[in-house]
């Protein structure tokens, strides 16, 4: 069997390149990709667990395991983009990829530290002092749902509209401290 071996080379001064893809370029290459799996271990369940959209079983499931596993991934990302624009850093003199390369590693950091960040804490925040008015006075329509609580003589009715983006109100009815959730 006779195997035929082509070998390219381009000389530029007294250095051989190869003409595809320099070691410098393969690892940009790499580290631009760790850049993608960083920041996507936080888009990701943050897409599938928004409020008001359909979460199909199978697709929430890999959200929740990316939201539990995505913090240590993506520290694997930071220190293996951090390594490689170390290496970068040091063989290349180019300076625009020197640029990305640490570029790279800084936008696979953002995405560690989002993906330890409880996003859904800050959007959805607790209401702790809610106002209320006269049920002949509040502007609640017909079809409008609410959550109701009576205790003792006190009575206090929280529109689903508000629950949907808070969750969570912390109030007291009947002098009893209560959290009302939705």
């Amino acid at each position: 069997m006779m195997v035929l071996r082509v070998e390219c080379e381009y000389r530029n001064s007294n250095s051989v390149i190869d003409p595809l893809m320099t070691a410098s370029h393969r690892h940009f290459a790499i580290a631009s990709f760790l850049t993608l799996i960083s920041p996507g271990c936080f888009a990701f369940p943050m897409y599938v667990i928004r409020p008001f959209r359909h979460q199909d079983p199978q697709e929430l499931a890999v959200a929740l395991a990316v939201k539990q596993f995505g913090p240590w991934l993506s520290l694997l990302c930071v220190a293996g983009a951090t390594i490689l624009a170390g290496l970068i850093w040091k063989r290349s003199k180019g300076r625009w990829i020197r640029v990305g390369a640490v570029c790279a590693a800084l936008v696979s950091g953002l995405g560690a530290y989002l993906s330890r960040v409880n996003v859904y804490e800050l959007m959805f925040h607790p209401i702790d002092a809610p106002a209320f008015e006269a049920a002949n006075a509040a502007r609640v329509d017909a079809d409008d749902m609410v959550i109701s609580v009576r205790l003792q003589r006190d009575a206090r009715a929280y529109p689903i509209r508000e629950m949907g983006y808070h969750h969570i109100v912390n109030d007291t009815v009947g002098g009893e401290p209560i959290v009302a959730t939705y």
